[in-house]
């Protein structure tokens, strides 16, 4: 279209300029044919004197205006086209940017690529003017920053901004924060600096804020009102690519989670597992597994509902998670059973630990007004367990020997050296 348009110019130029051609040959004619006309009258005196040379000259004066009234007018027609294409040329430059940013962020698998592409392409097409980007965070209370550049000095970059403060936001539309021009400022704008803010909005969701920086010298409203339109259009392109990684986001951690309780799935497990005893076979560290099982679980959804239920699985897991290292991985491995690896943990550590558990799980009773308790279960590479496929039903079976035993108890799979061909022999821990 940008072609389209240049040719069309050019076309116009084009004509304009053999009409003015024809003009210009018509007033050098009148300008011939007048000069002729006041040499006949100079060979020539009449009655009158030489009048009609006076009359001759001033007509001769006439054509010379026109003919340079003319050519002014032919290099502002020059001028005007020359302007009108180097906007058509800008602008198809800066559409051919913006499809090229396009394109590379459909090959952007994290918020750190898209950033790094958008910052990139407001660098050619707003050479001068500073930027900083924020992403909405999981809860979506907050936005943190992701991506910061050009930001002149004395302009403050914070890590995160609160929707409640920010105007464009709030109204899901372009704000300008200009407090030398005395517009309305966002609570978080803390400088006289001026600023636009453009929302990132995609599929009827907001999910996040461009915020472009212009200097603070004469005119800054007029500038940063203008690069106002290309802003739009770079977060507009933007905010596309931030919808599609969170989505691919949300469904890659869908495929991994259990959705009541946050914990890693059994199919995650079973990959972390493998990959866990290898990494210790190699290294000679040991591998434990924790499993737990609630006790009397059926009877408590019996007698006080479903809801009720899925809330103390949710404070189970909590509390699992809360009571392991950031290293190890908690996962749900089927109704109300749950478990742990421990990755460079010996069977002795785990025991502590899994005890540990046991007392904070009990101590949800008291929150919820029933009886909570769980049975634990657990097993070790190489101590009782040789490789990942058996330490599983070992640590399921100690987690079975835990619920005949009384339940709300650890119970751990024997070392290896005493183990008996058959079913494994268990050791008890504590209880209560």
């Amino acid at each position: 279209m940008a072609s389209a348009t240049e040719s069309g110019s050019w076309g116009f130029l084009r004509r304009d300029g053999r009409m003015l051609k024809h003009v210009r040959n018509g007033s050098l004619a009148c300008q011939v044919i007048a000069i002729a006309t006041v040499l006949a009258m100079m060979s020539t005196e009449t009655e009158h004197g030489y009048i009609p040379l006076v009359v001759a000259c001033t007509a001769q004066l006439a054509v010379l205006a026109t003919q340079l009234l003319l050519r002014l007018l032919t290099s502002k027609i020059y001028d005007r086209e020359r302007q009108l294409l180097e906007a058509t040329r800008e602008s198809r430059e800066q559409i051919e940017e913006l499809f090229a940013m396009t394109d590379m962020l459909q090959a952007a698998e994290t918020y750190a690529d898209a950033s790094a592409v958008l910052m990139a392409t407001a660098q050619r097409l707003l050479p001068g003017y500073g930027a900083s980007l924020y992403i909405f965070n999981n809860s979506r209370d907050r936005l943190d920053l992701a991506k910061a550049w050009n930001i002149p000095e004395g302009f403050p970059v914070l890590e995160t901004l609160s929707p409640a403060n920010c105007w464009a936001l709030k109204r899901g539309k372009p704000h300008i924060n200009a407090p030398t021009s005395a517009t309305l400022c966002c609570a978080h704008h803390g400088t006289d600096m001026a600023a636009v803010e453009i929302p990132m909005m995609a599929s009827g969701q907001l999910h996040g804020l461009l915020v472009i920086v212009g200097d603070n010298g004469e005119g800054v409203f007029d500038r940063i009102m203008g690069i106002r339109r290309l802003g739009r259009a770079l977060a507009d392109s933007m905010s596309l690519a931030l919808s599609n990684i969170g989505l691919r986001e949300k469904l890659r951690t869908q495929s991994l989670r259990d959705p009541l309780t946050g914990l890693y799935n059994r199919r995650y497990m079973e990959d972390a597992l493998e990959r866990f005893v290898s990494l210790g076979t190699r290294s000679g560290a040991s591998t434990a597994v924790m499993m737990l099982d609630l006790d009397n679980f059926k009877a408590l959804n019996d007698e006080h509902g479903h809801a009720k239920g899925d809330a103390v699985l949710r404070d189970v897991a909590v509390a699992l998670v809360a009571n392991l290292r950031p290293t190890d991985v908690s996962c749900r491995y089927g109704g109300e059973e749950l478990m742990a690896i421990l990755p460079d943990c010996g069977i002795e550590d785990v025991m502590l630990r899994a005890e540990i558990v046991r007392e904070r799980i009990e101590a949800l009773s008291e929150i919820h007004q029933c009886r909570i308790s769980a049975s634990f279960g657990v097993a070790a590479v190489p101590e009782t367990s040789t490789t990942s496929n058996d330490i599983l039903p070992l640590a399921d079976a100690a987690l079975y020997a835990a619920k005949k035993a009384g339940k709300n108890c650890v119970r751990a799979a024997e070392r290896r050296a005493g183990r008996e061909a058959g079913s494994p022999r268990l050791a008890v821990t504590t209880k209560r």
